[in-house]
Formats: structure tokens, sequence, C-alpha cells
């Protein structure tokens, strides 16, 4: 008896795969930059990469500028340290709790190519009560590459890049997987830029870098492309998952993309955030509101880096974020896509987002 065949996603799940699975951790967004590069190059009128390695794609539109931002970068390491015993210890590059890195695969990106190794983890048997019961941290594990010194110290240096080695896949209704913080997203800017032709204004998609370490190129681009309205992409926090309240869950799988009311960075612009909510109604677009208590994103930035500016935000919502095993719901992933495309699709410059 066959399985049951998964249903369709609606969307190019291959480009969705090939952005999560290509590695990139901030300030090394080389190989995500040429992807989205490529993508860009076929959807716009200009395409353009900064100092910081931020990526623009414009489509010409009228003399007012829509900047719409979604990060490449993911959570990973650098490596801080080889120890005469050939093992690596590593610095974290964003957000991680060091309880989920114990027995997981990861690739060291070295200047001769990747490496596989294993964060290692001891029988808990054998581990003494005092062992058990220390605090971990990220400085304490050890990537174990199954090389000996020697081979190691030819081929690994202080600040090699290192990532979670993990495949991307459909679970149900879901897509799994490492990056999908802001892979996701920026799949979903990708595919917007495809659908919106000929717009009333100019619009700029610009895939930024080193959000994970304090939202630095929204900051730079912000200032250099100074537009007269921006909207950030992310992913946001989806607690719908045993022990938590229903109050915080902040969004749910399955009820549409998030329309961000707030996080700790940012209040979105009352006005910006209503006219979200106004086309996703008229088009029939799913979608839920967000109240972010902790975590900040590129809107942040974008909202005040060259003076202020009027800003939304979209969320596609995200269960396990910053874990190898990241999951979205495929119905959410598409609403992002068609209330991104929408609004922008039908922003005229004269919509009055004041004060």
């Amino acid at each position: 008896m066959e399985d049951d065949p998964e249903p369709d996603t609606g969307f190019d799940f291959d480009l969705l795969r090939e952005l999560t699975e290509t590695d990139g951790v901030p300030g090394y967004e080389d190989e995500v930059r040429a992807v989205v590069r490529r993508e860009l190059a076929a959807a716009t009128d200009e395409i353009r990469t900064d100092a910081m390695g931020n990526v623009v794609g414009t489509v010409e539109g009228g003399d007012y500028d829509v900047l719409v931002a979604a990060h490449m970068d993911e959570v990973g390491f650098i490596v801080r340290h080889v120890t005469d015993e050939g093992f690596l210890q590593l610095d974290a590059l964003g957000g991680w709790d060091p309880r989920i890195l114990r027995a997981q695969r990861v690739r060291v990106h070295t200047r001769e190519g990747p490496l596989t190794g294993v964060i290692g983890s001891v029988p808990p048997h054998t581990l003494t009560d005092k062992q058990k019961g220390e605090k971990q941290e990220v400085s304490d594990v050890y990537v174990d590459l199954g090389l000996s010194e020697e081979a190691v110290d030819e081929r690994v240096s202080v600040g090699d890049p290192v990532t979670m080695q993990q495949t991307t896949v459909r679970m149900g209704e879901h897509v799994t997987g490492k990056a999908l913080d802001d892979r996701v997203c920026l799949f979903a800017m990708l595919e917007a830029a495809r659908r919106v032709v000929d717009p009333e204004v100019t619009v700029h998609f610009v895939a930024t870098v080193q959000e994970e370490v304090g939202l630095r190129g929204a900051q730079a681009i912000g200032v250099d492309l100074d537009p007269d309205l921006a909207l950030a992409l992310d992913v946001t926090v989806a607690n719908d998952v045993p022990g938590f309240d229903a109050a915080d869950h902040v969004t749910e799988l399955g009820a549409g993309v998030a329309v961000k009311l707030k996080d700790s960075s940012v209040i979105t612009t009352p006005k910006v955030n209503r006219r979200l909510r106004d086309v996703a109604e008229a088009e029939g677009v799913a979608h839920q509101l967000e109240v972010l208590p902790a975590g900040g994103t590129d809107t942040a930035n974008l909202q005040r880096a060259g003076g202020a500016v009027p800003v939304g935000a979209l969320s596609v919502p995200t269960r396990y974020l910053h874990t190898p095993t990241e999951c979205a719901h495929v119905d959410d992933v598409a609403a992002t896509i068609d209330l991104l495309s929408a609004f922008v699709g039908s922003e005229t410059g004269d919509h009055d987002y004041s004060l």
C-alpha cells in the first residue's frame, strides 16, 4: 500500500528547499547571496550588492520608494579555538539554546571546502551528578571532525564559519528544516518579486545581512535607500505546542500570515498594519495578529536608520525557532506571498500613513 501523496504546496518548494539548505551565517552569506542574485536578476530591473553584502533588486515605478526586506543570514557559529587534540570550540553567531546542540551534525566551512563534524554528547550514564547539573554554554561544546589533530590543523582555521547540517523536507502540512529563519521569508519576497509587474511605485526588494547579530544590514540599507515606506519580513514564534497557555502562543500554525503589531524592537506604524489587514480581508488572505513580547527584527532599524519612516511587518509563524528543526505551515507561507504581493502591487504612494 502506497503512502498518501503529499498535498501540493502551491509554491516553488524546490526553491524554498534550496534557500534553506544553502549555508550562510552572519557576515558569510556568500552562497545564499548567489541564489538571491540569480532569482532577483530575473524578476527586477536592476540588481546590486552593497559593501556589507545586502542585495537590492529594484523594480522601477513612480517617485515613491517602497523597501521590502528579508534577511539572508542564519544563526550559526565560527571556530574560536582548535584544541591540541583536534576538536573545535565555537563562538555563537546569533542566539542559541546550548541544550539543543548536543549530538547534532554540523558543517565546517574551510577554505578548501566543507567538512562534516558532530557536536559530541557523552553517554548520560557516565556523567557525574555534578556534570548533570552544570549549566551548558555554547563555549562548552566541542566539534569532532573524525580527523587527526594534524589533519585538522592543516584544514581548519579560527574564524571558519560553522552551520547546522540539515535537510528541508515536507512533514504533513508543514515544512521543516534549518534556517527557515529567515529563508522562508526570503523565499516569499522572491516569489512576490516575480508577481509585482509594472507597479505604480518603485519597489526595492532587499535581502539583508547580519540580522541575527544586531539588524546590521538593515540599518545600512535604510540609510542608503531612504525609502518612503518600509516593510520587513521575518518568522515569528508559534508556541502552539503542549506546555504553553493560549495567551502565550503568539501565533498559530495554519492560521495565516501574521501582521506584526509589535515586538521588543519596534511598534509598527498603525496605519500601515491597518492597510495590511484591509488588503488581506479584501483579497481573502488568511491572517492573524502578532504581539511578540521578546525578539527584534529588521523592521526596527528600517523605521529609524535614516530618519523616521512608516513601517509594517509580515511574519511567518514558525515552531522551534533557532533549532535545526524549525517548522512552518505551507498555507501560511502561501498566505505571506499572497498578502505581500497584493499589498505592494496596490501601493500607489498616495496612502496616508501619517500620525
